[in-house]
């Protein structure tokens, strides 16, 4: 069993990490953050950021009975931008889990999906995975920093 608390508590942890990642990328420059790396699905410092912001918005957006799936990416163009976006994203999820009941969270229910497909989810799973999909491509984040020749110390989950 799942509770709010709880989510709460490893929801702030991994969005600590993705506000340090976009700390150590106000460092770059525009052409850096905008450089087309290879090998990588969002192939942009920039679109990596967005992406795993906006996958959050839209999988709160499930939870509440939304389809938050706007191609949006050009709306961000900076690291404050992202930042912006990113605060309204955690705080929106946040506000989510604390109104949440215990049996809300590990109750499984039918959603609406992107192409409207209905699945059969448990909420409390749907957090998690926004967790998970965070530190993805955090990884993949410390990557292309280095490939930038910008390292970072890396974003592991952070256990104190």
């Amino acid at each position: 069993m799942y509770n709010s608390d709880a989510l709460v508590d490893m929801h702030q942890r991994a969005q600590r990490n993705l506000e340090t990642a976009l700390t150590h990328c106000r460092d770059l420059t525009g052409e850096e953050l905008n450089r087309d790396v290879p090998g990588f699905g969002y192939s942009t410092l920039r679109l990596q950021l967005h992406h795993a912001i906006g996958a959050e918005k839209y999988w709160i957006g499930v939870l509440e009975g939304r389809i938050d799936a706007e191609d949006d990416a050009p709306d961000y163009p900076s690291i404050e931008s992202l930042e912006v976006y990113h605060q309204q994203v955690s705080t929106g999820t946040e506000t989510y889990l604390r109104a949440a009941s215990q049996d809300e969270l590990n109750a499984a229910r039918p959603m609406v999906t992107w192409g409207d497909q209905e699945q059969t989810l448990t909420p409390a799973r749907v957090v998690l995975r926004t967790i998970t999909h965070i530190y993805h491509h955090l990884g993949q984040i410390a990557a292309m920093c280095r490939l930038l020749g910008k390292p970072s110390k890396g974003w592991d989950f952070p256990i104190k």
